[in-house]
């Protein structure tokens, strides 16, 4: 198994970056691959558009890495992940005594980056006041530091990122409609992992050899040819990052030799249920009956777990797929029992 393992391997499409590797040979990858490589030697904006968990840094690397500016810094700044009062004096800078506690003056992203890719993920997530700001750097190059009234240059080339539908988000008044195209230069967007399940099998080897060395599981030979088409078979709706932690999680706790269909938890061997066979067959009722409050208390906490897992645990946007208020989604959490 661990020849096989080494043999498939070696056939397998790996895209190094300076963040990880993109791992797969579908069709789909591919076409992506090709498009990194034509709009890395220009320098126009670049907005990424993907579900969470579908490896949207690796690919920003990937272009930034076959770009001109490969010697200069890829600078990353998450403005979902900085408090709204803060994220302006992240991204600009600040100058000494702009605010309570700021002692000296600081640079901010866009100064690190200079001369190379400033890479802002969950775009979707900036602020309006600050969406202005971000247009005229995109415009003139130029901004100002908080609490500086002088106007600075760059030289910096920026790549957006999000999981949101911002065309909607334009659409509601949260997004503006001049920045988004300011933005939407080139489109660049990576498929969900259900939709080229081809690239599953290749993810589980390259996850696995990698796991194999950092865990100390020699002895393990791999997934099972039943445990691996049931994953090919399941929806991922956590991407490739669910799928990663799935392949640590089974190397932790399996005994061996083989990580077997059993070794799988319950909740990816439902979904894989679920998602393979027609529709007649999955709503079946068997010959001895079944307990209904269980059966659709089980559905529903495995929608949730998708939502959550989609959204990396943002409750508001899982709400918002399941249809559902915040309250309401956090109250059948606590009820379930289900871990965020």
């Amino acid at each position: 198994m661990s020849s096989e393992i080494s043999r498939t391997e070696n056939r397998l499409t790996l895209r190094p970056t300076s963040r990880g590797k993109i791992v797969g040979r579908s069709e789909p990858l591919q076409h992506l691959f090709g498009s990194v490589d034509r709009v890395a030697r220009a320098n126009c904006t670049v907005l990424v558009t993907g579900e969470s968990g579908t490896g949207k840094e690796t690919v920003v690397a990937a272009l930034h890495d076959a770009s001109a500016r490969r010697d200069a810094p890829l600078v990353t700044l998450n403005c979902g992940a900085i408090p709204e009062a803060l994220l302006e004096s992240e991204l600009f800078g600040h100058a000494k005594g702009a605010f309570t506690g700021a002692h000296a003056a600081r640079q901010g992203r866009v100064a690190a980056a200079e001369g190379g890719t400033l890479f802002l993920d969950e775009i979707g997530e900036l602020p309006l006041g600050l969406q202005v700001k971000l247009l005229r750097l995109l415009q003139q190059k130029e901004y100002s530091m908080v609490g500086d009234s002088r106007t600075l240059r760059c030289n910096v080339r920026i790549v957006a990122a999000t999981n949101r539908d911002l065309e909607a988000e334009v659409r509601a008044g949260r997004f503006r409609e001049d920045l988004y195209y300011r933005l939407n230069v080139v489109h660049l967007h990576i498929p969900p992992l259900r939709e080229r399940p081809e690239d599953v099998r290749a993810l589980l080897l390259h996850f696995f050899r990698s796991f194999r060395d950092e865990l100390g599981r020699d002895d393990l030979e791999g997934f099972s040819p039943e445990a691996t088409r049931l994953l090919e078979s399941y929806p991922w709706p956590g991407n490739v990052r669910e799928l990663e932690n799935l392949v640590e999680r089974c190397m932790l706790l399996t005994i061996g030799p083989e990580i077997g269909e059993n070794d799988l938890p319950e909740s990816i061997r439902t979904g894989a249920a679920r998602a393979g066979g027609p529709e007649s067959e999955r709503q079946v009722l068997p010959a001895l009956g079944i307990d209904l409050r269980a059966a659709v208390e089980e559905f529903e906490s495995s929608l949730i777990r998708q939502a959550l897992a989609r959204t990396n645990g943002n409750k508001n946007r899982a709400a918002q797929l399941l249809g559902l208020n915040r309250t309401t989604l956090v109250e059948m959490v606590k009820r379930k029992k289900i871990a965020c």
